[in-house]
């Protein structure tokens, strides 16, 4: 019987057919394509003709089909809908597929063919998407670690193993200690929580199996406690329990294994002849060196700590006010920024969530890609992997462009964030396919299910990152979609968060959940307004997160990545009553494996450029301008990393961006 993994998929769209999938089906599908792919490999290495691009790089290109789609099922479920099962094979793969692509890298049989393609590259004739593809496929091998021999050849592929396997171990301790702890509430500890908290909070109870209403560290459900419980003893306990992920000693703790991730980091970088793993790892970006990212990162930490500092006076004096002694805590800003934001803009949360419902803000997601790229979005009937997903076949002009998922329920089998994926990427070699791209987050499921306007912006920020992979239109599957610059990969989700402020469409979609009648004008109006407030908290979290992250990988690395921490934290006067928006135990972009790791800074590098992108938009006349949303199509939104980025964004813009229209964004403009 044919493994349904590696059947050919007879379901609209070549979607993976689910229903017929079972965990057993992972480790044999796993055996044969990695089987297949090694004699793909040995066949293109072995080839007695004569290196070309078509018979080395493009051979490269079409090799490990299977492979692709066993993966792109497995990661599916393993981070969205994970169980003891596909934890135990997640351990398992991990250093089975580090060494089978450890192995490919220091083929030297198939590194010497590459080279002798890259050496003739003059001569070749070749379109500049192979060029590109050439020059990257190259840089690969070498950074991979092809050109080393001996030991060190050795060495690497210990490295490459062990971090796969610490990769999976601080995910998977980090998801245990987010499902296990939660809080119960008895009716006297919910105190000042609006309804749609408690509702939420009680659908937290049923999926938990508690009797009545619980708090867990989902953050469509911590946040809102935070920000409305009176009860400051609670806060207390509920924030020590977010901020402890990760660091609760035990099994669990991800403290020793985000140190011996920097070390072996840093080892692998020498071994490579680089100073430090942030030199290695930055050479590929738009920013090219920590010098770069640091220059960036102080020039919005200073006025964003300035910020946060006269706000924290301010909530202070409040708190005081209140009868509460000693200092601003960390449990206490979002209370009371909460309550300030109310008096400053006489907006109430609990006022605001009816007008932003799930179902609104996705045909909101919809609506905006129609009219800027003229997509269309229809569902689609299909078994997925768990019964809250939904799909659609996307289509422009009546073409199929593309399958898009969604699956937007925070449950305890999925890890947390939001993210987005390709279980396949678009290509057209060596035969055409389009993408099927999925949305994953993590709000609180409810009837209707409600959104903050922070998740209403989440949604919109993962939508943009669909939308990169959905509009690739290039040749080959390694520069496909957000096959991009890690520092330029942000650009398109942050730009697209854009068109949630835009007023016609706030109009439009924020609908009442009860009544359906749109968002008032005075309240849509007191909306806008309070975009940037409490900006400096955000901008202080955030930045310190990337500083941190820097400053572990742009050196020695720290035997103790907490002391390190706390002596960074302390150079830079971070706010006491501010935590770090990801601390080191539950770092997940940096620890849960290399993509963000020196990395972290991207999401404001390319702040930076969304804030002038979309000022394109507005010096043209309006959000939806057509010539500026086919501009912004060809010249990023289909390109994938076909080229340079800088060039990307140049042919957009006709420039590159500075600093100032970041600040100006974020309310932080001197």
């Amino acid at each position: 019987m044919t493994n349904p993994l590696l059947a050919e998929w007879d379901t609209p769209f070549q979607i993976a057919p689910f229903d017929t999938i079972s965990d057993d089906d992972f480790t044999p599908a796993l055996d044969q394509a990695l089987a297949a792919h090694n004699a793909e490999i040995d066949a293109i290495a072995g080839n007695a003709d004569a290196p070309t691009f078509d018979n080395v790089i493009g051979a490269l290109e079409a090799a490990g089909r299977d492979l692709d789609k066993v993966l792109g099922v497995f990661f599916t479920v393993a981070g969205a809908d994970s169980n003891p099962a596909r934890e135990a094979l997640q351990r398992e793969f991990s250093p089975r597929l580090a060494a089978h692509f450890s192995e490919i890298s220091a083929n030297t049989a198939l590194f010497a063919r590459v080279a002798a393609v890259w050496d003739q590259r003059d001569s070749l004739d070749l379109t500049d998407e192979q060029a590109r593809v050439l020059m990257l496929t190259h840089r690969g091998f070498v950074r991979a670690g092809a050109a080393l021999t001996g030991a060190e050849a050795a060495r690497m592929k210990e490295i490459k193993g062990r971090l796969a396997v610490l990769g999976t171990e601080f995910t998977q301790n980090l998801l245990a200690d987010e499902r296990d702890w939660h809080m119960d509430l008895a009716e006297t500890d919910m105190a000042g929580l609006p309804d749609f908290v408690i509702r939420t909070a009680r659908e937290a109870g049923k999926e938990k199996g508690a009797d009545g209403a619980v708090i867990t560290l989902s953050r469509s459900l911590i946040v809102p406690f935070l920000q409305f419980s009176t009860r400051r003893d609670l806060r207390e306990i509920a924030y020590k329990a977010w901020a402890a992920r990760g660091a609760n000693g035990g099994k669990t703790d991800n403290r020793d294994i985000a140190a011996e991730i920097l070390k072996l980091r840093e080892e692998r970088a020498k071994l490579l002849g680089y100073e430090n793993f942030a030199a290695y790892k930055l050479e590929t970006e738009m920013a090219s060196d920590a010098a770069s990212v640091r220059a960036l990162l102080m020039q919005v930490w200073e006025p964003a700590k300035a910020q946060a500092e006269a706000d924290a006076w301010v909530l202070a004096q409040m708190m005081q006010q209140d009868g509460v002694n000693g200092a601003l805590q960390a449990w206490d800003w979002r209370f009371y920024s909460e309550r300030r934001r109310q008096q400053l803009h006489d907006l109430d949360e609990a006022e605001l969530k009816p007008y932003f419902q799930l179902d609104r803000m996705i045909e909101a997601s919809f609506d905006c890609a129609s009219r800027l790229f003229g997509l269309s979005f229809e569902p689609l009937d299909v078994p997925l992997y768990h019964p809250d997903c939904r799909a659609w076949n996307v289509t422009r002009g009546g073409e199929h462009i593309a399958v898009f998922i969604g699956d937007y329920f925070a449950r305890g089998s999925k890890r947390s964030g939001a993210w987005c994926s390709a279980m396949r990427s678009q290509a057209k070699h060596p035969q055409v396919q389009t993408p099927v791209v999925i949305n994953v987050c993590n709000f609180a499921k409810g009837d209707p299910a409600l959104l903050s306007y922070d998740d209403a912006r989440t949604l919109f920020h993962e939508f943009g990152h669909a939308l990169h992979q959905m509009l690739s239109d290039v040749t080959y599957e390694s520069v496909s979609g957000t096959s991009v610059a890690r520092d330029f990969v942000e650009l398109p989700s942050q730009l697209y968060e854009h068109w949630l402020d835009v007023p016609e469409v706030l109009g439009a979609f924020a609908t009442h959940s009860e009544t359906g009648q749109p968002m008032p004008q005075v309240l849509l109006d007191k909306v806008l307004a309070a975009a940037t407030y409490d900006m400096g908290f955000q901008t202080v979290e955030y930045v310190a997160s990337a500083l941190v992250d820097l400053e572990f990988h742009d050196g020695a690395a720290p035997a103790d990545p907490m002391a390190r921490q706390a002596e960074i934290l302390d150079e830079l006067g971070m706010p006491p009553a501010i935590g770090m928006r990801h601390a080191t135990p539950h770092f997940a972009h940096v620890f849960s494996g290399d993509g963000y790791s020196s990395g972290y800074y991207s999401y404001m590098w390319s702040e930076v450029m969304d804030a002038d992108a979309f000022a394109a938009f507005e010096e043209a006349g309006g959000a939806f301008d057509e010539t500026v949303a086919k501009a912004l199509e060809e010249n990023i939104l289909s390109t994938g990393g076909s080229r340079d980025a800088a060039e990307l964004y140049t042919a957009f813009r006709g420039r590159l961006p500075g600093v100032e229209a970041l600040l100006k964004g974020r309310g932080l403009a001197a």
